[in-house]
């Protein structure tokens, strides 16, 4: 009885997914693309590029358009100047690892790289 219910199941589970690409499929080739449409309409952007580009700040132009900053941002992504189009052969540019240790470990470590450098103290004791 449970295989039974486990093959409708699945069934029902391919079905759906069958008619959900069927779907997506159509629209497709009416020309409908899926997902969340943008803040700033196509017929605006163009604007808000050469805004920026003429000076403007991002807070500004999100001002008078009436949505987010980084609505604004997405819209001149490839204007800021933290944008960089890498090279497909350059190679990946080195980031700094920092590590951020208790101060026990910070200690230990600069113990086991020289020992003989610094000194070691002795255990304090709590009867004085």
């Amino acid at each position: 009885m449970v295989q039974t219910l486990a093959a409708a199941g699945e069934l029902q589970r391919d079905l759906q997914r069958e008619l959900t690409y069927d779907g997506l499929r159509a629209a497709e080739a009416k020309g409908n693309k899926g997902g969340r449409r943008p803040a700033i309409p196509a017929d605006k952007t163009d604007d808000v590029r050469i805004a920026y580009l003429e000076g403007r700040s991002i807070a500004a132009l999100a001002r008078d358009h009436g949505v987010s900053r980084r609505s604004i941002r997405t819209a001149v992504a490839d204007l800021l100047p933290e944008y960089t189009a890498a090279d497909p052969g350059a190679p990946a540019p080195e980031l700094p690892v920092v590590l951020d240790t208790p101060t026990g470990a910070r200690r230990w470590v600069s113990l086991a790289r020289s020992p003989d450098s610094a000194p070691r103290s002795a255990p304090c004791s709590a009867a004085s």
